[in-house]
């Protein structure tokens, strides 16, 4: 029972209710992994916690329902891939970020993120019943450089996803730059790292003759 009460004290101490734990980042002293293991075990039979998918739990916010309140997807995937205690490491990417920006009606089959977190290129994973395509960046990404990988990434894309063309897609493009506060002189220094496949798209779509400086 101290080991319950224990575990439970140090997770109400540093998450908030319906806020993502990870297994993986529980380090309790005087404490083995099986043994955090099995008390998280007994939290979720107790109704104290729940169990999001392996490895991912929570703890319930008071609800009306009898099921009880639930875990968004999207916090999840903001808080394993997107953000780290030092602010960003990754950003959403593909036809998902294309359809937030209105870049294009399709729906995105699976989570598309590129996040500092990734050891391989490309890898297919999920999370609960989510498809997530998790790739590595070619810049490492920090809170400063987000905005402006985010875009190139984008770029590199744009002309194979994008359903605007013309000037509809230029001004979508150069509206998003001036409300992010960007312009060609932010994206400059990392242009290097990508192909050169994205001066292509940048031209097709506009922005080498169009963008603010």
């Amino acid at each position: 029972m101290k080991q319950l009460e224990t575990v439970y004290s140090f997770l109400k101490e540093r998450y908030k209710d319906n806020e993502p734990i990870f297994l993986s980042d529980l380090s309790i002293a005087g404490m083995k992994e099986v043994a955090v293991r099995q008390q998280l075990k007994k939290l979720v039979e107790e109704g104290r916690l729940k169990r999001f998918d392996t490895g991912i739990y929570f703890i319930p916010k008071k609800s009306m329902f009898k099921s009880g309140s639930t875990l968004s997807v999207d916090e999840v995937i903001r808080k394993k891939y997107i953000v780290d205690g030092n602010g960003r490491c990754g950003y959403v990417c593909g036809i998902l970020l294309a359809n937030k920006l209105g870049l294009t009606t399709q729906v995105p089959m699976a989570y598309e993120v590129c996040s500092n977190k990734a050891t391989t290129n490309y890898r297919d994973t999920q999370i609960a019943v989510i498809p997530v395509i998790h790739i590595k960046p070619y810049v490492e990404v920090n809170t400063n450089k987000a905005r402006a990988l985010q875009f190139l990434d984008l770029m590199r894309e744009v002309i194979d996803i994008s359903e605007l063309e013309g000037n509809e897609l230029t001004d979508r493009l150069i509206d998003y730059l001036k409300k992010k506060n960007m312009g060609f002189e932010s994206l400059k220094p990392y242009l290097k790292f990508y192909p050169d496949k994205i001066y292509k798209n940048m031209y097709e779509a506009g922005l080498l003759n169009g963008m603010v400086t």
